[in-house]
């Protein structure tokens, strides 16, 4: 898959420079352009070909709603995330009614930018992987909500006896984020907040089931590091 396009629309030079940087960070991604105003982001969004875009609200010729507007009006596909000190009730509400997907309120750390990131590119490669989708897939996959409790129970019993669902698509969720990543079962027992002797069980049955492919890498002394990701 190739890398998810962002384009930056920020008036400040140090915020468009910091969103950079932890773009940089970030697996997945590239910064395809960036503008400073509204009208420079309406002629550069189409050229671009941009996924997503980081947008201000706060513009020396407008706000960043405006923008989100005419891009609805013209129907661009594209999706939008609000980077903002603007704090206003009304504010939050009418970005998510034109259709942004978060809102991150300046100052902001850096593990909530990485959040936001990565939950739209596990959106992102969920909604490529299939033409047709039913509701448990949407569900499951696009809106994070849990399966029927009683229906999970027999999930479970189908998955393994000792191991739980749960924590199976808990692994799921954390390697897909980290798509087309080398992963150790330390690094995705951190990220999946569990125990490392755990993510391992899980891991075997993901390889026994094909879905994890396991690349061991040799050091100079001791055991092969067993580096873990999921399969296209």
């Amino acid at each position: 898959m190739s890398n998810i396009k962002v384009f930056i629309v920020e008036d400040d030079p140090m915020v468009k420079e910091i969103n950079t940087r932890f773009l940089e960070k970030l697996e997945g991604f590239t910064v395809v352009g960036d503008a400073s105003s509204i009208e420079e982001a309406k002629d550069k969004i189409i050229k671009a070909k941009a996924d997503l875009i980081l947008l201000d609200i706060f513009l020396p010729d407008g706000k960043g709603i405006d923008l989100l507007k005419w891009i609805r009006i013209k129907e661009i596909n594209i999706d939008t995330i609000l980077i903002t000190a603007d704090k206003c009730k009304a504010s939050v509400d009418e970005a998510f009614k034109y259709g942004a997907i978060d809102y991150l309120i300046k100052p902001f750390k850096f593990e909530r930018f990485k959040e936001a990131l990565y939950n739209y590119k596990s959106r992102f490669i969920e909604l490529r992987k299939v033409d047709n989708m039913n509701q448990d897939y949407i569900d499951q996959y696009i809106l994070k909500i849990n399966a029927n409790p009683i229906e999970e129970e027999v999930q479970e019993k189908e998955l393994c006896k000792g191991l739980s669902l749960k924590t199976y698509n808990k692994i799921i969720d954390y390697m897909t984020q980290k798509y087309e990543e080398y992963l150790t079962a330390e690094e995705i027992a951190q990220g999946s907040g569990l125990a490392r002797v755990t993510a391992r069980r899980y891991l075997e049955k993901m390889s026994e089931e094909g879905k994890v492919e396991i690349n061991q890498e040799y050091g100079k002394i001791g055991r092969p590091t067993n580096y873990y990701i999921l399969k296209k």
